[in-house]
């Protein structure tokens, strides 16, 4: 028997020793829905600064619910932010720490723990830690009821997908294809956009799940390049006349450029006359499709028994052309996605949970996506794994804050880098073995500088001593 079957066998018998499986402290077990943007900045939404953007749903979550500033994704990239998301650890001991690995099929993912909470589950979007929908790291294997997606990361790169997997059915989409002109641009008004699809499948199966506890991962993959939207969201922005800079077929940047599927996708990501009226145009969809979702949560009834969470993976990319200083996307937090500054894994997440937790509330407490799944098992009422690196956030959800855990530290680790957070001190460190340079630090008060402008490493020795125990500790597992 493997490490896994036991984790899920002995809380199975907790569960049903304690009867904790068949009630929550307020009786009834919550729905849990969490929504996850692809490569959006920090400064991307309305209610975090931004002036370009019309973000109204995303706003008015926030305002009914809580805010948090200093949230941090999984990692600075994609697939690793995502399996830290969906089990509970930090790079220090993820099964995956770059693009390209896949979940370690071992792995207990949150959704197989409120399974046996009597959790219906679903995820639905870009799932990212798989190669093929029937494989031991597929959603469906890792815990989901319910898949309906790409059949692997690099097709996530593109919006009109020739097919897509409703768990191991393949569902065609034949008027995508031949669906760019002769320039590598996609052909307005032909055919099906897979994020329209994905909202069409996740407000069917809330529907569907109504009168049962269900969990909805729900991994958009706005607004990751390539960049292109419908014409009724691009063109409210096409009509202010936002500068652009024209985006050639032929290549989305690094490894990007030829990652696809299907013969119109060869030449990599479409070519794009207007990125960033795209850009804006993808995010208010996104807005606007979250706000359906909010909507038909409250039509059903289902308000205060359903929480709603929502965040970004990793920090902005402009691989589709659109400019990120343009719209000021990472808040002027430095660095952008594969950093380690600020400006790569720094997160908004908005918490809305009605009658639960106060309106307009805003936290700062030091957050990241490990801590989402034991907060889902709080939720739930279920005990977490303990070999969680993660802390639940309920008591912040329900303005408990003498009761919150806080983080010892949070970590991270890309390319040569690592870095740690404690307290308001985040502490970055260029390992040698890694990089053939001398070993260097670089140490921040992000109280006082959250742009990490002013490296006090050379002022504070005894400090950086003091930190730098933390990347032991985090590594001690490798």
């Amino acid at each position: 028997m493997t490490h896994k079957f036991y984790t899920l066998f002995f809380l199975m018998l907790f569960l049903v020793g304690t009867g904790i499986a068949q009630q929550s402290t307020t009786g009834k077990k919550p729905n849990i829905i969490y929504i996850l943007a692809d490569d959006m900045g920090y400064g991307d939404l309305g209610c975090y600064g931004q002036d370009k953007i019309q973000t109204p749903n995303l706003d008015a979550m926030a305002a009914s619910g809580m805010k948090f500033t200093d949230h941090y994704s999984g990692q600075t990239v994609c697939s690793p932010s995502r399996c830290s998301l969906m089990t509970g650890k930090h790079m220090g001991n993820s099964s995956v720490k770059r693009n390209g690995e896949l979940l370690d099929p071992e792995e207990v993912t949150v959704a197989e723990l409120l399974k046996t909470a009597g959790y219906t589950t679903a995820a639905i979007g870009k799932w990212g830690l798989s190669k093929g929908v029937d494989t031991p790291n597929s959603a469906n294997s890792q815990g989901f009821d319910h898949w309906f997606g790409y059949e692997n990361q690099g097709f996530a790169h593109f919006y009109y997908p020739e097919y897509m997997y409703r768990n191991q059915e393949k569902v065609e989409y034949p008027k995508n294809l031949n669906s760019r002109d002769e320039t590598g641009a996609y052909i307005p008004g032909k055919g099906t956009y897979s994020h329209d699809e994905f909202t069409r499948e996740a407000l069917w199966f809330i529907e569907e799940n109504k009168e049962k506890p269900f969990f909805l991962y729900l991994p958009y993959t706005i607004p990751h390049a390539e960049m292109t939207v419908p014409e009724d969201s691009l063109d409210p922005y096409l009509a202010l006349g936002w500068p652009e800079r024209k985006k050639k077929e032929g290549g989305g940047g690094g490894v990007h450029g030829n990652e696809g599927f299907g013969s119109q996708y060869h030449g990599g990501y479409c070519a794009q006359s207007h990125p960033n009226a795209t850009y804006a145009g993808m995010m208010s969809r996104m807005d606007r499709d979250i706000g359906a979702i909010r909507e038909l949560i409250s039509e059903l009834g289902l308000d205060e028994n359903t929480i709603i969470m929502f965040a970004s993976d990793n920090g902005p990319d402009d691989s589709g052309g659109n400019n990120l200083a343009f719209f000021n996307s990472t808040a002027g937090l430095r660095g952008r996605k594969r950093d380690i500054y600020e400006g790569g894994i720094r997160s908004p997440f908005i918490v809305q949970w009605e009658g639960q937790i106060q309106p307009g509330t805003v936290s700062d407490l030091p957050s990241a996506f490990w801590d989402f799944l034991p907060t889902a098992c709080d939720l739930a009422g279920i005990e977490s794994p303990r070999d969680t690196d993660g802390l639940s956030l309920l008591p912040t959800f329900l303005g408990e804050e003498s009761k919150q855990t806080k983080h010892d530290y949070l970590y991270w680790e890309w390319e040569n880098m690592q870095a740690i957070r404690v307290d308001k001190w985040k502490l970055l460190y260029l390992n040698p073995e890694k990089s053939g340079a001398s070993p260097i630090y670089e140490l921040y008060d992000l109280a006082t500088d959250p742009f990490e402008t002013q490296n006090l490493a050379a002022s504070k020795p005894g400090l950086i001593q003091e930190l730098k125990k933390y990347f032991g500790e985090a590594t001690k597992n490798q």
